[in-house]
Formats: structure tokens, C-alpha cells, sequence
């Protein structure tokens, strides 16, 4: 059982890699909104997640009000809360840079294709695969809400990692000659990236920071996530959590509540509302059939903790296709 595999597979994480970036001598550009590229790649995604893996030179990454990075090859940089930012040349961040506008984007990349991107003739080259990542924004909020907004990932050591890099670049030579299936592989490529950005970042984590990744470092308190997200309808009771994870009913509580800023029967309520609020949009099943399967006995108890935390019925949910209940949110 593992919490963060069981929040992956529920967030509908897509994955696609839409620019192939060759720049040389001094440049700057303001990339588009993550939006925007959505729009034009997968419209209708709740939540665009934008990242760059450089793969050859060196260059920065710089968010608007002013955080930035150095960048070389072998680095990812991922901007998980969507933040529109700046790319450009190590020794070029003075400049005022290029905007890439929907114009701009429209003229520049087609759905389902890598766009090369070629830029001056001499100097120091850089080279760097743009892609993005989209996602569900409710469920995604347990990881997200845990990550920086600019996320640097080392990807030059050995092991899965270096292999990711390689695999990336190779499949983007490869496209300038296509073969069936190419954007598929980048796009599982681009969701391993993501997964391995994850998972360098929890591994950075010290002791004393809280939050729910760091609640799946803990030993008892990851063992109790990963039992109810393997099982979230079980009739799960923090008792009987604390037994199974090693722990007393109250010590769990508390070690629970320090790390993840709330009681586990608290936590367990909201993602099984959660979940169901995914289901209500994605299908047409009957609300008692939704209720029973994230841990309800009756459509009424569901219904009365469905209005709680969303604002609106299920019912109500589903006809406006979530429209009201994110607004309430």
C-alpha cells in the first residue's frame, strides 16, 4: 500500500511534452499561462502543472515577483501551482523579456505535436524540453499544497533518474522522424518526471517540517494514510488505525494532527467527499451507488456531508458539473 501511488492514480495525472528548445547567445522569454497551453493541448484540464527539463547548457528560471533558479544540464524545474515565470539565458536576466502570448502560442505549437523552437545563430547553446502535467485541482491540493512554487530537481545522477533523462531525450530526437506512439511515450515520460520530482523533494525534507508529504515520510502516520486511501469506505476508526499502525488511539491522533494540520477522521471525511465530487462529474452512476463506495451507509448522511463541505447537494454538483461547488470551495 502507498498513499502518494493511490493520490497519483486519482488525480488523472496527463502528461504531455509540446516544445523542443534550441537557443543560443543571449535570451529571455516570458513563457505563456500554464492556462493557455492547456487550452490548446487538452482542453478542459482542471489544473496545469508546467516543467522544463534542460538538456543541454545552461540557463535560469525566474517567477514573476522575483524567485529564481540557476539551471544547467540534467536539471528539471517545476512550477507545481502553475506559476507563469521567466526563462532565459544565465547571464541575461536583466533583460526585459520576450512574451509568448496566445498569438504567439497558437503560431508556434499544434495539439499533439513537439514544435521546435530555434533561436540565434552563436554563443553558448542551450537546449531544453518544455512540457506540462494536468491535473485534477481538488484532489491534487494534498500533494501540491506541500511543494514549493519553483521546484528544482536534480537529474544528472545514476539510476532511474539519469535513465528518465536519457529516455526524454531520445524520444524528442526521435520525433523530428515520428513513430507510432511517440507522444505517448513522452507523455508517461513527463508523469515519471513528475513522480521522481516528488520524490527527490520528500527525501529533502528535515525533520521538523510538517505537511502531507512529510506526513508520508513519518512511519505510523504514512502507514495510516496508506490504509485508508487503499481502503477509504472501510468503517475506519482512529483506534482502530492506531492498532494497526503500531500506535495508541491518542498518540496517533495527536502525531496526526501535528504533521497534517487535522484529526484522521477529519482528513478521511474530505477525501472521501473528495473523491466522490471526481465521480459525480466523470459519470452518470446513481448517488447512493457513489455514497456506498467512498464509506456511506445511506445517500442522505452522504448528501449532508457532501453540502458541507462543498456548499451544494451532489445533485446539484453533478448538473452544474462542479461549476457552483468549486466556487463555494
Amino acid at each position: 500500500m502507498d498513499a502518494l501511488s493511490d493520490v497519483l492514480r486519482a488525480i488523472r495525472l496527463t502528461g504531455a511534452v509540446f516544445l523542443d528548445a534550441e537557443l543560443k547567445a543571449g535570451w529571455s522569454y516570458l513563457t505563456p499561462q500554464p492556462q493557455l497551453i492547456g487550452d490548446l493541448h487538452m482542453p478542459g484540464a482542471e489544473h496545469i502543472i508546467p516543467y522544463h527539463l534542460i538538456t543541454d547548457g545552461r540557463c535560469m528560471a525566474k517567477l514573476l515577483d522575483g524567485e529564481s533558479v540557476q539551471l544547467k544540464a540534467g536539471d528539471l524545474v517545476v512550477f507545481p501551482h502553475g506559476d507563469q515565470h521567466v526563462l532565459a539565458s544565465s547571464d541575461m536576466g536583466h533583460l526585459r523579456p520576450v512574451e509568448i502570448g496566445a498569438a504567439e502560442l497558437h503560431q508556434l505549437l499544434r495539439p499533439g505535436e513537439i514544435a521546435p523552437m530555434r533561436s540565434g545563430t552563436g554563443g553558448e547553446t542551450t537546449r531544453l524540453v518544455c512540457g506540462y502535467l494536468a491535473c485534477d485541482r481538488r484532489l491534487s491540493e494534498l500533494i501540491l499544497a506541500g511543494l514549493p512554487r519553483i521546484l528544482k530537481v536534480n537529474l544528472r545522477d545514476s539510476g532511474i533518474a539519469g535513465w528518465m533523462r536519457t529516455a526524454v531525450s531520445y524520444s524528442i530526437a526521435e520525433s523530428e522522424a515520428p513513430r507510432a506512439g511517440g507522444t505517448a511515450v513522452l507523455a508517461k515520460l513527463s508523469e515519471l518526471l513528475f513522480v521522481e520530482a516528488i520524490r527527490q523533494y520528500m527525501e529533502s525534507l528535515t525533520p521538523e517540517q510538517t505537511g502531507w508529504l512529510a506526513g508520508l515520510r513519518d512511519r505510523f502516520v504514512g502507514r495510516a494514510l496508506a490504509l485508508m486511501h487503499h481502503d477509504p469506505a472501510h468503517a475506519w476508526t482512529v483506534d482502530e488505525l492506531g492498532k494497526r499502525v503500531g500506535l495508541s488511539r491518542s498518540a496517533l491522533a495527536d502525531r496526526f494532527a501535528e504533521l497534517l494540520g487535522q484529526p484522521p477522521m477529519q482528513y478521511l471525511t474530505r477525501w472521501r467527499i473528495s473523491m466522490a465530487a471526481q465521480q459525480l462529474v466523470l459519470g452518470n452512476r446513481p448517488l447512493v451507488q457513489i455514497a456506498e463506495e467512498v464509506g456511506y451507509e445511506s445517500e442522505a448522511a452522504f448528501n449532508r456531508a457532501f453540502k458541507r463541505e462543498f456548499g451544494v447537494p451532489p445533485a446539484t454538483w453533478r448538473k452544474n458539473a462542479g461549476v457552483i461547488g468549486a466556487a463555494a470551495a
